[in-house]
């Protein structure tokens, strides 16, 4: 039986990649790859280098002058990306975090993905957390809920159950307009990409999130009723 003319044509073997693909677009390709793996880690090194740096809390006191911190203050500047421990007005250490998305507008509606501005409070500590540990702010606060009366966003009804939770439970429960669950917490399982990437990047809901290592150092000074400034 004789094969089909075209059948004859086609070549049986092994198919040669030169033959399909142009040699210098190929190696562009390889040059381009080592190039993006080479710089990203030479990021992550320099991130640890930057952590290595960092001095620990503990030192950080005795720099400041005290044998401990008694009177524990948070304020946190988004400007910055910077949580700073104080103790009552002093400065005693800086912590690099990370924000909501939307880092620059002020926390109002749930889902916005925005970080909260105000005078808060640590309302209740989880030791345990999927965010390794979290410390919940009685976000919304008395001024959140009255900025959103006025506004009309609200009932009366609601603002009074959200005054009830502030006074008599401490830490408000989540409300269905203006959100909740906001808090400072830890990066969770991603902790060993992300604390060592030397640039900032927001990818919270809205709460300020920090490495591991550093909620846990915080954690040993910071108790429920700490004062959290966020500006």
């Amino acid at each position: 039986m004789k094969l089909p003319e075209k059948l004859k044509k086609i070549r049986l073997g092994p198919i040669k990649v030169e033959e399909y693909v142009n040699k210098d677009v190929l190696k562009n390709v390889i040059y381009l790859t080592l190039a993006i793996i080479i710089f990203f880690f030479g990021v992550i090194v320099y991130g640890i280098v930057l952590n290595l740096r960092d001095v620990p809390l503990s030192e950080a006191i005795l720099k400041a002058g005290f044998t401990e911190i008694t009177n524990p203050k948070i304020f946190i500047n988004r400007q910055n990306y910077t949580l700073g421990i104080y103790e009552d007005s002093v400065l005693i250490k800086n912590y690099r975090v990370s924000f909501g998305k939307s880092v620059h507008t002020p926390k109002t509606r749930a889902g916005d993905k925005a970080t909260p501005v105000g005078n808060y409070k640590i309302c209740k500590i989880f030791k345990e957390h999927k965010y390794h540990k979290f410390f919940q702010i009685n976000y919304p606060n008395l001024e959140d809920g009255a900025n959103a009366l006025r506004k009309g966003w609200i009932s009366q009804k609601e603002f009074n159950d959200i005054k009830f939770e502030y006074y008599y439970e401490g830490c408000t429960k989540f409300h269905k307009l203006l959100g909740g669950n906001i808090g400072i917490h830890g990066i969770g399982e991603l902790n060993y990409i992300f604390k060592n990437l030397p640039f900032v990047f927001n990818w919270t809901d809205g709460s300020i999130a920090m490495s591991n290592e550093n909620i846990d150092e915080i954690y040993s000074v910071i108790r429920e009723g700490t004062e959290v400034v966020i500006r």
